[in-house]
């Protein structure tokens, strides 16, 4: 069966009713694909370390994940997020198993930038086969993006990198959920969405300022999970399950993003 990598970001899953997990199990049980399931967790590890009183450093703007901060986003997201997902999942009569990357191996990573950031790596190897063993005992894998490093080290994944390295070794579509249709602009007082966006438009539309505030971090993180290899990543609507079956069967919904192709819009 032909599987799809579903990314949930931190900020999201607050939001996400029964409706969306009802969804991926009609898929499942149905044939239509198997899902697996990438999420995040930022908001929930920043109120952790307030909560902690555990100060961040930053290079370049970039957070350092120390080993102080390793233990708390491995705590919020493999101890907490995760199995909060696999909850929803099963109380919809539905199957999940949640693991981390270390599990198993999961997820191979190596430190990045020279490890000036701590313990943040990026994806060198998944291991397909836990994916394909549990997908084929009819559950819905949930990974947790810590992944294993180097002498038995864990590292922070971006979750947008984690997802796009997860479908890049599965060979699958990727969505990110949102709680947006997807990228929009006004033409002539009407509101329109741009379904097919390639890297330089969404720049482009920055710059103007067609895209701003709390969307430009959305299309950028759709943009980033293309660095691991993803033909095209979509912006879809997590509030309207209706959108992901649409664009499951091929028609019309949300933002498809590519990282250089020129797509004529539709």
């Amino acid at each position: 069966m032909t599987k799809v990598v579903f990314k949930v970001g931190g900020s999201i899953l607050q939001e996400l009713s029964k409706s969306f997990y009802e969804l991926l199990i009609e898929i499942k049980k149905t044939g239509l694909y198997d899902p697996v399931i990438v999420h995040g967790g930022g908001p929930e590890i920043n109120q952790a370390l307030k909560a902690m009183n555990i100060e961040s450093q930053f290079v370049d703007g970039l957070r350092v994940t120390t080993e102080e901060v390793l233990n708390v986003a491995e705590m919020v997201m493999t101890g907490s997020i995760n199995k909060r997902i696999v909850r929803a999942i099963q109380t919809q009569e539905g199957n999940a198993i949640g693991l981390s990357g270390v599990d198993g191996g999961l997820l191979k990573a190596k430190k990045i930038h020279h490890g000036k950031l701590g313990f943040v790596g990026e994806i060198t190897k998944v291991e397909t086969d836990w994916l394909e063993m549990i997908a084929e005992k009819g559950a819905i894998p949930v990974i947790s993006p810590i992944a294993a490093g180097e002498s038995g080290i864990r590292l922070n994944i971006n979750g947008d990198i984690a997802a796009g390295a997860v479908a890049e070794a599965l060979g699958c579509k990727l969505v990110l959920i949102s709680n947006i249709p997807g990228v929009m602009e006004t033409v002539n007082d009407k509101k329109m969405i741009h379904h097919r966006l390639t890297k330089e438009e969404v720049e482009a539309k920055i710059a103007s300022g067609v895209i701003y505030g709390g969307m430009i971090p959305k299309v950028r993180s759709a943009l980033a999970s293309l660095k691991s290899g993803v033909k095209e990543s979509v912006i879809l609507n997590g509030l309207e399950p209706n959108d992901i079956l649409k664009y499951l069967n091929g028609e019309i919904a949300g933002t498809i993003l590519t990282e250089k192709e020129m797509i004529e819009h539709a």
